[in-house]
């Protein structure tokens, strides 16, 4: 057992083998292997793991683009609303990346359209900040409220047009009427 601090609690000390398989796991998320990751899973790997930075092995499969990948860890039971230590939920980082199916995988298994870290940043204020105008659509239908505010109070056509996004604004102040 390893102790870092006077009067903290006694933490185990995690052995080379231990290390590398977890740096394979999230290697995995990361890269995609989805069928890898369903054979843990199917074990009893826990599904939501968290790297140093916070990141659980869904953040990394929908940040990353891997479809499959976030469809197998949906199914074993992963925590689409989970944020990393910097406050992103994974549909926020899919909508950040712009990979639609991602984000679609994401809402079919159940992350809620209007999720957010700390920031109250939804998947829809970051879509449109980066002029993703087909996600911005996608995610009002899927019900995302545009008039939602984050915590420093602006609304997803705020967001986008202070960011200088040329096409969101203008779709948000249509979906806002």
């Amino acid at each position: 057992m390893q102790n870092d601090e006077p009067g903290a609690p006694a933490r185990p000390t995690l052995d080379e083998d231990t290390i590398a398989f977890a740096g394979r796991v999230f290697g995995y998320a990361r890269l995609g292997h989805h069928a890898e990751l369903g054979e843990l899973l199917g074990m009893g790997m826990p599904p939501n793991l968290r790297n140093d930075k916070g990141d659980t092995l869904l953040m990394l499969a929908a940040y990353h683009g891997h479809v499959e990948t976030v469809g197998v860890l949906m199914a074993h039971a992963a925590d689409p609303e989970i944020a990393n230590d910097r406050g992103q939920t994974p549909l926020a980082a899919a909508a950040f990346k712009g990979v639609l199916p991602v984000v679609l995988a994401l809402l079919d298994g159940g992350a809620a359209v209007d999720g957010a870290g700390p920031d109250g940043r939804t998947a829809l204020m970051v879509a449109a900040m980066f002029n993703r105008v087909e996600m911005v659509e996608t995610l009002l239908a899927r019900g995302a409220d545009p008039a939602r505010r984050d915590a420093g109070g602006l609304t997803a056509e705020a967001a986008a047009r202070a960011m200088s996004a040329p096409d969101t604004p203008e779709v948000l102040a249509r979906a806002a009427r």
